[in-house]
């Protein structure tokens, strides 16, 4: 769809990030230490330009804001993402995580010919990994796996995937031969809907899992669920993925929830679905703070 007829860019049907003001405190008490591991910062489209191959036009999401979002989850981390509307201008995540270096990290876009010098300013900011995009445009696509691996693997960054189920079932039997970890986006979109815990896509996650090179964000249920509100038949997807690996997992808000065209609700419900899927304190230490803090290196 056109960026100019995409709902999210109409005036009949605006998409706003919930407002600062809807922040409310978490269902339980979050662990010291925490970090939201997936959330983007966006600018405004002049001074940080999109890319014209985007899948939509957000509104700007700034650094402010975003510091206050993690603020009011208490997230003592946080990891920016780089949204697929910049393409492979990481400049303002950059800049952000550069003014917060031992609260930040990032998985930024880049070609495979990205240059040496690049590579090495953006792993002086902080960044852990590359992300590529298979499921929106303005991406990197998997053309580009094996040269990106072998061009990370010395920094020990992973490769980061935002991919469909039928994508990521696709693409399984490539990557336990790679020389880095990979980490897969909102639970590689699979649906309730589209078999849940039986669709092929979940199945692969299980046994790259057991390899013990694979991470999974637990996150985006809102963007899986065929229902309006409350999610719910996620649950079994994410409990199930808890039981299989808790020590493979981490959890992301997905702020400020671009590309959504329901009603969104506020950011701390998503750390309240965490909360759903598992009471257990130690397990919520793992996966919000024990995990990210192996994973990206703080």
């Amino acid at each position: 769809m056109p960026a100019s007829t995409h709902p999210l860019a109409t005036a009949s049907a605006p998409f706003c990030p919930p407002p600062l003001a809807q922040m409310h405190k978490p269902s339980f008490a979050v662990p010291v230490g925490a970090c939201d591991t997936h959330a983007h910062v966006i600018g405004d489209g002049v001074k940080y330009p999109f890319v014209a191959t985007r899948g939509y036009t957000p509104p700007a999401a700034s650094e402010a804001n975003y510091i206050h979002m993690l603020d009011g989850l208490g997230m003592d981390r946080g990891v920016l993402v780089q949204v697929s509307v910049h393409g492979t201008d990481n400049s303002l995540m950059l800049e952000t995580m550069r003014k917060h270096p031992k609260r930040l990290r990032g998985v930024a876009v880049s070609a495979p010919d990205v240059s040496d010098a690049e590579l090495k300013a953006m792993n002086e900011a902080g960044v852990r990994g590359l992300r590529l995009n298979v499921a929106i445009g303005g991406g990197i696509g998997f053309d580009a796996l094996e040269p990106l691996a072998k061009r990370i693997a010395p920094m020990g960054w992973h490769l980061q995937f935002l991919t469909t189920a039928a994508r990521m079932a696709e693409v399984a039997s490539r990557l336990p031969g790679l020389p880095v970890d990979i980490v897969i986006d909102h639970m590689a979109y699979i649906r309730p809907d589209e078999g849940g815990v039986n669709n092929p896509a979940f199945k692969a996650m299980l046994k790259l899992l057991e390899g013990g090179r694979t991470w999974i964000k637990i996150s985006g249920a809102y963007r899986n669920s065929s229902q309006p509100s409350g999610f719910t038949d996620v649950d079994p997807i994410a409990r199930a993925l808890i039981a299989a690996r808790p020590d493979r997992l981490v959890w992301g808000s997905d702020w400020p929830h671009v590309h959504f065209d329901k009603p969104m609700m506020p950011t701390p419900s998503t750390l309240d679905i965490l909360g759903r899927w598992t009471s257990d304190a130690g397990m919520l230490k793992r996966i919000l703070v024990d995990n990210p803090a192996a994973l990206y290196q703080f």
